[in-house]
């Protein structure tokens, strides 16, 4: 009996650490052009929403970039780069309609989503670039 409570405590408590430290890394990262370098350095799988205050779309797109960022927590990490206050990096990439998400890989360009699209096709891609399973 008292092996099998400490087999189930243990669990729960693994469990719980497990849900606490993919709440931790759950986080979106505010880039812009000091830190944009940094950020695709040190992150090898690093997926950037490109959007503005003023954009529509880009607000309808945001809900689905921060259920993502907790979905893939652990595995890809999740920035925002606002267009209006870094035009030389939306510049850099050829971005003139937003929201605009770029999909770096090991620092390197590897996929781009121009538009608003839904939660299944963002996924989509992110699986498809960086060979996740679903």
């Amino acid at each position: 009996m008292d092996d099998e409570l400490h087999y189930l405590r243990e669990k729960k408590k693994k469990e719980l650490m497990e849900a606490i430290e993919s709440h931790k890394k759950a986080v979106i990262v505010h880039v812009d052009e000091k830190n944009f370098l940094q950020l695709i350095a040190i992150h090898p799988k690093f997926v950037i929403d490109f959007w503005a205050e003023w954009c529509g779309p880009c607000k309808m797109v945001a809900p689905i970039i921060e259920k993502c960022t907790s979905d893939f927590a652990g595995k890809v990490t999740f920035g925002k780069c606002n267009t209006d206050q870094n035009p030389r990096l939306a510049s850099r990439f050829g971005i003139s309609a937003i929201p605009t998400i770029l999909f770096f890989l090991d620092g390197q360009l590897a996929n781009r989503v121009i538009g608003a699209y839904p939660e299944t096709v963002i996924k989509k891609q992110i699986v498809a670039t960086y060979g996740l399973q679903s």
